[in-house]
This record gives structure tokens, sequence and C-alpha cells, in this order.
């Protein structure tokens, strides 16, 4: 038996007004209930429907954990499991300025209630132990005093960095001295360089020393407190698990790593984020040098070269989908938050926003953490999202690149904004911005439709009075909605767009002076971008498979080669083009075509009467022979250099007979 699904309402102390009808189509809804006071007085409400067996929806974020916990007590009695859910339609829609739109309001509700509805990506995780080893690092009397807060549940070795003094020696940890030059690794696998390492000798009457200093060593552990009050050794280090930096002039802050540190010990689910098909990465092809993007965006230096693709370490990942942003392959995808799935959901919060305004909305990304906290602000004390303002919450801004601030244009959003936590993200989201609004310019619309702001711009009204766009049928990977978008919203498709250096769409020129046609850059071609022609010595060039990877650049013995980003939305950028081609040369005995004609008459003019195996003899002419008739004339001709002769008649059982 199918479950109904009922949608609990509520007005907040009548703060907020709604259209019961609109959400209960958006949420596909049998039953929907109204109140005002869901968390207080009408409680019973929520306890009835949980009670009844139905799945139940509350459209209500900041009463969460009350709901669930009332869900768990209403469960236990009936012995029931249904499925909770909860969603905020308040501090991102409700809530809003005085004279918001009503309308606008309520469409925005139902926008976000439909995108909550589709299914969640799911992300494998793995399991990480963690044995409650800990190196303290840095000065000796921070050491011992973190060394005394954790050692009950830790197994602690402080390696100091000063000639402080110990007092008592404990047993309870080791204390060594030397200097960390290295750090690499995660919870439950750090992996530590020192120099000059010296052990404490706690034998002996009076004051401790240290012993025999090791000019290197190494040492791992599960967990890493740093003291030293220098750079953390790892960037990004808030993203490194099982790692702890101190400020030591922030009052309380030991005590704060302590209490954090004390529970890293045990069996832990780490979420696998990414998914990485190596046979689609274009960072190298036979050791020639290709596409970093992802290396070089990296926060945390999760991703490493491996040859002719990178790596990821799932350990030290943090998942901010910086690297799948970025790729222009996509070897690299997110588990959590899939492009697919990112598009549909922004795809149905402004169908179903049209649809009940017949107006563009406009669409922020934000953070889940930092950013909802901003908007729960601004929606109780100041004049909250603007009415046409629709938020989409991801873990990281920077998982947001061009192509799904593209995919949202090509949804029919007005405006695309990205709010960011700090000026870190600000950063990161800098290249992915200015590509986008490239893109924007070369089609005929205003780069301002693409900016990063800060959360007090969350209030500011948009102008809606005509769309960029139809929406597009967003179908297919990250390059096909960006190049189906762009030429969506180009009034006409004439010549290509100029992009900023560095964008993974573009063409190649061949400096056909340079070029030899020794088709070393078709060879290392990750992407197929460049061909050969099946007849003739010629280069050939699909466009739009180009991903400006530099292979082809780096591979080339004649730097013919020039990089031109570019974005050609034509039909011409789908079939292939020739870039240079040349007449083959034709073998002067058989006649077949071989070779490249310029190339041979170069050779010979370089040999002929230069080089002493080519002068006053014919051996030139073996330059201008195919393969089979070089051998031939070598073996066969009268000046022959390895000729040998007639070759004797072959004896047979007769001539044996007849002697």
């Amino acid at each position: 038996m199918t479950a109904h699904k009922t949608l609990l309402l509520c007005s907040c102390d009548k703060t907020q007004s709604f259209d019961p009808d609109a959400l209960r189509a958006a949420a596909n809804a049998e039953h929907v209930v109204a109140v005002n006071q869901l968390c207080g007085k009408d409680m019973k409400t929520a306890a009835e429907h949980l009670g009844a067996r139905n799945d139940v929806l509350i459209a209500c974020g900041q009463q969460a954990a009350l709901f669930e916990r009332l869900a768990e007590d209403v469960y236990a009695e009936i012995q029931y499991a249904a499925p909770l859910h909860t969603i905020d339609i308040r501090d991102r829609a409700g809530w809003s300025a005085p004279n918001a739109n009503p309308r606008r309001l309520h469409a925005k509700q139902a926008a976000l209630i439909a995108a909550a509805q589709l299914p969640s990506p799911m992300a494998p995780a793995k399991t990480i132990l963690s044995s409650g080893v800990c190196c303290i690092v840095g000065p000796t009397e921070l050491a011992i005093t973190m060394a005394e807060l954790v050692q009950d549940e830790l197994g602690v070795t402080c390696i100091v960095n000063d000639a402080g003094p110990i007092q008592l020696p404990s047993a309870a940890y080791d204390v060594a001295k030397g200097q960390l030059t290295g750090a690499y690794g995660a919870l439950g696998n750090f992996k530590l360089e020192f120099a000059h390492l010296q052990t404490l000798n706690p034998a002996g009457r009076g004051e401790l020393g240290y012993g025999e200093s090791k000019a290197t060593a190494r040492s791992e552990c599960d967990i890493f407190i740093d003291l030293r009050g220098s750079a953390p050794a790892f960037p990004s280090h808030q993203k490194r698990n099982g790692y702890f930096w101190a400020d030591p002039k922030k009052t309380g802050e030991l005590e704060r790593i302590a209490l954090t540190a004390r529970e890293r010990v045990g069996e832990f689910e780490k979420t696998v984020y990414f998914r990485l098909e190596e046979s689609l990465c274009a960072h190298s092809r036979a050791n020639q040098p290709g596409c970093t993007r992802c290396l070089d965006v990296c926060p945390t230096e999760a991703i490493f070269s491996a040859g002719d693709h990178i790596q990821i370490d799932s350990d030290i990942c943090a998942g901010c989908g910086s690297c799948a942003a970025v790729c222009p392959t996509s070897a690299v995808t997110m588990n959590e938050t899939p492009f697919e799935a990112l598009t549909k959901a922004v795809d149905v919060m402004a169908k179903v926003y049209r649809e009940q305004t017949d107006e563009s909305p406009r669409l922020v990304f934000h953070t889940l953490g930092t950013g909802a906290e901003a908007m729960a602000y601004l929606a109780r004390y100041d004049d909250g999202l603007a009415d046409d303002l629709i938020p989409m919450g991801l873990e990281h801004t920077d998982r947001v690149g061009h192509a799904e601030i593209m995919a949202a244009f090509g949804a029919g959003y007005a405006e695309v904004l990205i709010l960011a936590d700090n000026e870190l993200d600000r950063r990161a989201l800098a290249a992915e911005v200015e590509l986008a609004q490239a893109m924007l310019k070369g089609s005929g619309n205003s780069p301002g439709r693409v900016r990063v702001i800060n959360a007090i711009e969350l209030c500011d009204a948009g102008d809606n009075a005509g769309r960029v766009s139809d929406p597009v049928l967003l179908v297919g990977g990250r390059r096909d909605i960006t190049r189906v978008t762009v030429a969506a919203m180009s009034d006409t498709v004439g010549a290509p767009i100029p992009l900023p250096a560095g964008a993974p769409y573009g063409a190649i020129d061949v400096d056909s002076d340079k070029c030899t046609l020794c088709l070393a850059c078709v060879s290392l071609c990750p992407t197929g971008a460049l061909g050969d022609h099946p007849d003739r010595p010629e280069i050939q060039f699909t466009e739009n498979a180009c991903v400006q990877c530099g292979v082809c650049d780096s591979t080339c013995p004649e730097t013919a080669i020039t990089m031109r980003p570019q974005l050609d939305v034509s039909k011409a950028a789908l079939v292939a083009r020739p870039l240079h081609g040349e007449e083959p040369f034709e073998c002067i005995k058989c006649g077949v075509p071989f070779g490249v004609a310029s190339t041979i008459n170069r050779i010979v003019e370089k040999l002929e009467n230069q080089h002493w195996m080519y002068k006053n003899s014919d051996n030139v002419q073996l330059i201008k022979m195919c393969d089979d008739c070089r051998v031939k004339s070598q073996f066969h001709g009268d000046q022959a250099p390895m000729a040998k002769g007639e070759r004797p008649r072959v004896r047979t059982r007769d001539d044996y007979l007849d002697s």
C-alpha cells in the first residue's frame, strides 16, 4: 500500500502567507494543512499526521530538529517508520520586504518545494580508521599543556621545537625535540618529516636532556595538532580532517582543539565526493604537459599528477567541487552535486516560478552553512531576500563554474548571483565568473548579469522587465549546455566570441611555414579535436572538441601551434576543417604518393652534394622513393650498395646423380 503525502504549512504566527493549492501541486501531495504555530500550540496537528502513517513534508526549516524528535516519539508508539522531510520556505521566500509582491513570494515557495521533490544523489563512502595516535608539534609549554589535555583518550607524542624546560617526565606521553619539515595526509594517515630529531631521555636525576640528534626522521600518526604559531602545514587547513592548527594568541584555543581532537578515535565514514574517469583526462600524453586546471584550483592539494592523467586522494579531498567546475572534459565529476542533478533543480525552480508569475526569476548560489545563516538573519531582522531571487544551496560555492552559470541562463533566469562566504571563495570563483561574463558580452548581453555579491545585496530588487532568452532544453554535458545556451542568447550567430586566457574552448593556429606535417599533435590529442586526412598529408581540426589543454602545443617539435581561446557556437565548429595540408610526394619509381612534398624537397636540398654519401652518386634518388622501391633499388640496381651479384643456380638431386 502506497502512503499518501501530507504537506504541513505554518504561517509562523501569521508572519508569512502562502498559496496552499500551488504548494500542494508543487509537493505532489494529496493533503495540505495550514496552521499558525506548528512548533507551538498546533504541534498536535503535526503529531496527528505523523501518526496517520502518511509521508509528511513540513514546510519549516528552523524547527526541523524538533519535528524529527516528535516523529521518533510518534513512530515508536505506533511501530511505524516513514520518512519525514522538512524544508524552509520562510527565510528564503516568505519573509521578505513589506512591499514585496505576494505572487512572486508564493511562486518562489512553490519553486523551492518542487525542487525538494527531486531525488537526492547518493554519494559513496569509505571507512577511515583512527587508533588515536596523536602528534603534537610546537613550543614546549604549549605542547605539554595540550598533551595533558588529551592524554587520557589519545596516544600522544610531543615534538617540541624550542629549548624550553620540562619539569617532570610523564609516562603518559613521549617527548622529542625537532623541526617539522614536511607533512602529508589526513585523519588516520598523516606522514610527518622532521629534521634534527632528538628523543627525550627520562632517566637520571636533575635536569632532563635529549639524546643524539638525527639529521632526518619520519613519523606516522592519526591526528596532527600544530601549535607552532606559524603558517599552517597545509593549504586550506580548515578542510583537512584530523589536522588542528592553533593560534596561540586566542583565549581557550587549546581547550577548543582538545575537545574536538579527543573525539577523533574509532571508525569514521568519509564521503567520496568525486568520480574520476581517467580515460577522459587531458592532463598529459607521452610525457608532454597538457591540462592542469584542476591541479591549479584544488585548495587542499588533494590532486596530483600520475602520468597521462591526474589522481585524487579521497582522504584529503574536502568535496569543494572546484576541480569539477573547471574540468573541460568532465573527467572529474561530483557524486554529491553532479552537474545533471544541479541543472535539473535549477530548471525545475525556474519553470515553476515562470508558470505562476510569467516573469524571469533571478538565481543566487549560496553555501548551506554561512550563506544560509546570512539569509536567515536578513529575513528576520532586515528585508530578507528580494521577492524574485531564488536561492540554490550548495555545500561549497566553489562548485559553481561557468557551465552551471550558463545552465541557469538556459533555464531562463534573468541574473545569476553567487554569495561568497569570504575573500578566498571570491578568488576561487573569479576565473569562472570572468569566463561566463565574457560569454555574455560576446553574445550581446550585459556581463553584469553574473556577479559575486555580499550578503546585504540579497535584499536588492532585480529588473524582470524581460527575459534574457527563452528557456532551452538542458540536455547533455557541461560543454553541450554551455554552447546551446550561448547560441540561444545571441541575437545572431556571427564571429566566435573571444574568451580569457585559459578558457577551455577555442581554436588553434598552425604556422604553415614551420609545420612539417609530422602529425605528432594529431597522435597525442586527448580529445580527438585534431585528426588527419586519410588520403593526403593534412591536419584537420574540430573546434567543438578542443579543450585548449595545450598538449599539441607542447608536443610540436617546430613550435608551429598557437592556442586561441574563443567560443564558436556556429555549426562550423561541429565539423572537421583543414588547418594545414600539402600535396604528397610521388615515388619516382612506382608513382605511389608518400610523405610530404615540401619535406622531401627540403631533405634533398640539404643533402644533395652536401653530404659525402650523396656526392658523385645517385644515392639522393633513394630519398625520392617509397619504402618498397627504396629497398629494391638498394639490392637490385647496377650500383646498388647491397647488391651481391647473380644468385647461384640451385643444385638438385639430378645434378648429384649425373656427376
